[in-house]
């Protein structure tokens, strides 16, 4: 008995031990430590389609106190999508520059996938490992073209102060969100939930029905490819998503009505969330990460300013999906000008401490694998694991997306029929 209880010690000695050493070598990758001359002098361009990027600027400030003498500069790019491929190939052409997951599987991209330095390249030393690897798009050669630096979700604002007022609880479950929106209306509430609904970019359909459409992919990866190639046999896989989005709207959670006095799925979103009388409003994470500025800028707000959070949108009985994917991300140009304080730049940025610092700042989800929720994305923390969904790991590409994007709007403003969308998937443009 003594021999069998020292074994089992030894034996959980040995796993302490590893444990603490692997805790210790992701800590000291975490540990900047230049590599280059601290002393030289050189420029540094980041270019994306920001109006302004504070948060980032910030981490040029920190890493300036390692390269005093790096000058970086981050510049808006007009009409980024279109003229990328061109600012690459110029004089002017940015060292980093921000890269999207629509771009994959789209040929229109080519000319930019052909210009990004492979960052997963050992050499460069950058690490990876500190960012959630479902968000990471790995190449079948092992390349990673694109760094995830926010992550992007999909849910909606809730007000707590109306709820509590009204006596109501935030809903959890999909049938406790059609009760409480009956409960909202017998209040005179004309439409508790609200959104944009104008275009099919940024529309409140498909905040709502991408999620489920995703999920039910992820039951059946087996159909994830015939979904990207536009197969009319991925058409049925929609069913749920768009049955769930027509329940709310025809059930007078959703008045569009209402929702089409909303002219952007951005500021003015959040500007209409703020007068107050709206219990929830849908809308992506990227529309939350602005709400500061708008605060301010809301009259309403500033004269009675209430309590909200950023949760899923309970479409299931379990609950609401946790759609995790890739909001911005960086590449490098693998021809641009200080190619090596560059990739330095990238190890500096790529790590757990930094990628959090740019995502609080940022007031959004960060892509760190040890990131923490702040106040307003806290309901998110609490998503059980089969409700999370990571669309890069399960390859979605852009021409899935763009079918449910429009399949959704025009199902939800009454212009097809739920069998007409399920018949035409693969032809939507």
């Amino acid at each position: 008995m003594k021999k069998i209880f020292r074994t089992i010690l030894l034996a959980v000695l040995v796993l302490l031990l590893a444990a603490c050493k692997n805790e210790t070598t992701t800590k000291e990758q975490d540990v900047f430590t230049p590599k280059l001359d601290t002393t030289i002098e050189c420029k540094i361009k980041v270019g994306g389609e920001y109006s302004n990027f504070e948060a980032l600027e910030d981490e040029f400030k920190r890493f300036n106190t390692y390269y005093p003498n790096v000058e970086l500069s981050y510049t808006k790019i007009d009409s980024y999508h279109k003229t990328i491929a061109t600012v690459l190939k110029g004089k002017d052409a940015p060292n980093i520059f921000f890269s999207y997951s629509s771009w994959t599987g789209n040929s229109t991209y080519d000319d930019v996938f052909a210009q990004m330095e492979n960052i997963a390249d050992p050499e460069l030393g950058i690490n990876l490992d500190c960012i959630r690897q479902g968000l990471i798009n790995r190449s079948s050669d092992g390349k990673v073209l694109t760094v995830p630096i926010f992550s992007q979700t999909y849910g909606m604002m809730v007000n707590n102060d109306l709820f509590e007022k009204e006596g109501l609880q935030v809903p959890t479950t999909l049938q406790e969100l059609l009760n409480v929106c009956a409960a909202f209306k017998e209040k005179e509430y004309k439409s508790p939930i609200m959104g944009f609904s104008k275009k099919s970019n940024g529309c409140l359909m498909n905040t709502i029905s991408y999620p489920i459409f995703a999920a039910t992919l992820a039951e059946h990866p087996e159909v994830v490819a015939l979904a990207n190639s536009g197969d009319s046999q991925a058409g049925e896989y929609m069913r749920s998503s768009l049955e769930t989005l027509s329940q709310l709207i025809s059930s007078g959670c959703i008045d569009l009505e209402e929702c089409s006095k909303i002219n952007d799925d951005y500021t003015q979103v959040l500007l209409r969330f703020f007068e107050g009388d709206v219990p929830m409003m849908i809308c992506t994470a990227n529309t939350v990460s602005g709400r500061e500025k708008r605060e301010n800028e809301s009259t309403a707000f500033k004269e009675h300013p209430f309590s909200y959070t950023f949760t899923t949108i309970p479409t299931t009985s379990k609950g609401g999906y946790f759609i995790d994917s890739p909001l911005i991300q960086f590449s490098v140009n693998k021809d641009c000008d200080n190619l090596a304080m560059t990739n330095e730049f990238m190890r500096f940025l790529i790590s757990s401490q930094e990628l959090n610092q740019v995502a609080a700042k940022k007031c959004i989800i960060g892509s760190s694998k040890d990131f923490s929720f702040e106040s307003y994305y806290a309901p998110f923390k609490d998503v059980p694991k089969d409700l999370i969904i990571q669309p890069t790991a399960l390859g979605v590409q852009d021409t899935l997306a763009i079918q449910i994007r429009i399949a959704s709007y025009q199902v939800g403003t009454g212009a097809i029929t739920i069998e007409e969308a399920i018949s035409k998937y693969g032809t939507f443009k």
